[in-house]
């Protein structure tokens, strides 16, 4: 039987970077105790008034058809939020409402990269970005994100990228897994690429309520000079605790709203009016849960440098924002993917392999943040003793050079 080529386009996507998972996921079925670090689930309960709202409104009898485009309070309650976060005023005609931001961004790439075009990606990246790409046809281009700038995407490593191909540059900040976030001034240097070489500006901003005190979180969505040609995907799977309600949107030009509509009716016509109804009553506010998320998550975050920075060489890279901290293990010689295997079986820690996220992150691990400090804490002197052990009979232990 013959299948469609989107099917050869995705083949090794998916499962294969999620092997340390499964295989932690199997280990624990068997009765082993695992310390779980591999997955962003959020550790708290969405907002009692989330959840109120939700059985409201299907008491209410909000369980029937949508439309392609959005429930019309929540369109409201989506431009009222863009509007005053951002200096600029949004139309109801500015959004699409979709069942999460990764349904979001799929549709968004159909819509604006097909075969022969170019996709410009930070590398590292979240490891389903690879896959939507390649899903529209287009080739992805990867631009290496480095520890040196904190990770940060350099308008030069873009520029010396850009072919006649480039058609859309990706960004992602907060960024997933780093933690990295990007600031006003670098998207206006990204943006003055994206105009030169008319380049679409797409922008997964799931994290943005999840920024760490003292950090500015900064959209391509708030620069005059590119209103033409962003758009963002956000949802409220990270701020509200909320994953599993599969409730999100993206923003952008209202000509763009109108060509991709069409896309989105093929693709489900509408999201749940009961989950439309309860996302619009709680976006009118900052939500209940994120600002404590995002104090623990720094606080985690330190927790871990201070017990692993300069143990065998380890690096720790202290995020920004976000639910994640990268670990460098390159002095034990082995490679992410290696480590982590090996940390599973010998100490029962799962942690996700850099490799899953791209060439830029190979050699590092990728720590999810959202178990409780206890946990935390174990897994770091878990990781150490580990460490330990594997490190190069010559390799002094030493403090590091932390990144920023």
């Amino acid at each position: 039987m013959r299948y469609a080529p989107i099917l050869d386009r995705l083949a090794g996507q998916g499962g294969a970077k999620w092997a340390v998972h499964y295989r932690a996921r199997q280990l624990q079925a068997e009765g082993h105790g695992i310390l779980q670090l591999t997955i962003g689930e959020p550790d708290t309960p969405p907002p009692d008034t989330l959840i109120t709202h939700v059985t409201d409104a299907l008491a209410a009898g909000r369980w029937g058809y949508s439309n392609g485009r959005g429930e019309p309070g929540l369109l409201r309650a989506l431009a009222d939020r863009y509007t005053a976060r951002h200096g600029r005023v949004f139309g109801t005609d500015q959004f699409l409402c979709l069942p999460g931001t990764q349904t979001a961004l799929y549709l968004v790439l159909q819509a604006v990269a097909a075969a022969g075009d170019e996709v410009l990606v930070g590398d590292p990246m979240y490891a389903t970005y690879e896959g939507i790409i390649r899903a529209s046809g287009a080739s992805m281009v990867p631009v290496p994100l480095r520890a040196e700038h904190g990770f940060a995407m350099q308008a030069e490593d873009v520029a010396a990228r850009i072919t006649p191909r480039s058609r859309v540059l990706f960004l992602n900040s907060p960024h997933n897994p780093t933690g990295a976030v990007l600031s006003a001034a670098d998207l206006a240097a990204l943006g003055k690429i994206a105009r030169a070489h008319d380049l679409w500006i797409v922008s997964d901003e799931v994290y943005e309520e999840l920024v760490f005190p003292g950090v500015a979180f900064a959209s391509p969505l708030a620069l005059p000079a590119l209103v033409d040609r962003v758009i963002a995907a956000a949802s409220i799977s990270k701020s509200h605790a909320a994953p599993g309600l599969r409730s999100g949107w993206c923003v952008g030009p209202a000509a763009f709203i109108d060509r991709a509509l069409p896309l989105a009716e093929t693709m489900l016509f509408g999201n749940q009016p009961f989950l439309a109804d309860a996302t619009a009553a709680v976006l009118g506010q900052p939500s209940r849960v994120a600002a404590d998320m995002a104090l623990r998550f720094r606080d985690r975050a330190a927790m871990l440098g201070a017990a692993l920075d300069g143990v065998a060489g380890l690096r720790l890279h202290q995020p920004q924002a976000g639910m994640f901290a990268a670990l460098d293990v390159r002095a034990s010689g082995l490679s992410g993917q290696q480590f982590a295997l090996a940390l599973l079986e010998a100490e029962h820690v799962a942690c996700m392999p850099g490799e899953s996220f791209g060439a830029g992150l190979a050699g590092w691990l990728r720590i999810s943040l959202t178990q409780p400090d206890a946990v935390i804490a174990a897994a770091a002197t878990a990781i150490a003793r580990f460490a330990r052990r594997m490190a190069p009979e010559h390799a002094p232990e030493h403090a590091t050079e932390r990144h920023p």
